[in-house]
């Protein structure tokens, strides 16, 4: 088994090795741009980690994993764009590097990027990869829909924000993980348990980023904390205290959400103490622990020797502990 480390090595020196340089320059630099802004790389590494469980050689998942690397980038600029986020890893985001027009062509000339690289999936599996990749990108499609309805929502329910980063999140690191399989030649019980097990690492990963978005370290996280709160963005702590909040609490977060003109650390600082109040980041961090639980059965319950899933159950132990 290779050591996540290599792993990891092996995709940042095949990202380097990528080219956007075709006229014209405008369209591709802010692709280069994004690529270039590095992230954990841990959806390419997922599938090139599923692959080598079943495989000694990963050289199959390389090109898809690569396109599975691209695709997601490509929906983080659009996501920058839709949130009028300023920062994305510390540096400032495509649409303000450029502007908005750019940064939506841009960002479907990585989307098509992402399939002529997932087009070079093997033969024997593109058909089963292809499938999948094209179902998946459907579905953040409609997590992302249901993310910007929302925001406009004040009753959304703990389990429709749950289908929504199930969607939005979730469905992408099943995906590369089950691309992995697949080229590896991974039987479909074990495909179906590794896409599962990535569910469920997924939903945790997203509890996560919403705790960082409020209790991380802007310098660590590589955003500026506070900016779903900012936009009254729906996350799994403010689902909850809308829902747990006494009548006072819940008449604060109500004229907070209302208000069009406000100082960005007031309104920070108020929903912050009422999470404390409600004891919300340690709910969240409750329902983490229950989803990686599950995942973990996933991986014990695959037909392969033990010691060939130890590197995704330390991928997932990682996640519950990660500042950025």
């Amino acid at each position: 088994m290779l050591p996540f480390e290599t792993v990891l090595q092996r995709i940042e020196d095949e990202i380097s090795r990528l080219r956007f340089d075709s006229p014209p320059k405008s369209l591709y630099d802010p692709v280069a741009y994004i690529l270039a802004l590095g992230g954990k790389r841990l959806r390419p590494a997922l599938a090139l980690m599923a692959c080598n469980i079943y495989d000694d050689s990963v050289e199959k998942a390389v090109c898809p994993a690569l396109g599975l690397e691209v695709f997601h980038n490509f929906t983080l600029l659009h996501d920058d764009l839709m949130d009028n986020a300023d920062k994305r890893r510390n540096k400032p985001t495509v649409h303000k590097v450029w502007n908005a027009n750019t940064a939506i062509l841009s960002g479907d000339a990585m989307l098509i990027a992402a399939y002529r690289l997932i087009g070079l999936t093997p033969a024997a599996y593109l058909k089963d990869v292809l499938d999948l990749f094209t179902q998946t990108a459907l579905e953040i499609c409609g997590g992302q829909q249901y993310d910007m309805e929302f925001e406009a929502r004040r009753d959304v329910s703990e389990e429709e924000y749950l289908e929504m980063i199930r969607l939005k999140t979730a469905v992408l690191l099943a995906c590369c993980l089950k691309t992995g399989a697949v080229v590896g030649g991974a039987s479909r019980e074990d495909a179906g348990h590794l896409y599962d097990f990535g569910i469920n690492v997924g939903l945790a990963f997203q509890l996560q980023d919403d705790l960082l978005d409020v209790y991380g370290d802007t310098a660590v996280f590589g955003k500026n904390i506070g900016g779903d709160i900012l936009c009254n963005k729906k996350t799994f702590l403010l689902v909850n205290a809308l829902k747990q909040a006494s009548k006072e609490q819940a008449d604060v977060l109500t004229r907070w959400m209302n208000r069009r003109e406000f100082d960005p650390s007031e309104k920070i600082a108020a929903f912050t103490c009422i999470y404390n109040e409600l004891q919300l980041k340690r709910q969240t961090e409750q329902r983490m622990k229950a989803y990686c639980d599950a995942a973990l059965k996933h991986l014990e319950a695959l037909s392969v020797p033990k010691e060939r899933t130890e590197m995704l159950q330390t991928v997932c132990n990682r996640l519950l502990y990660r500042q950025a």
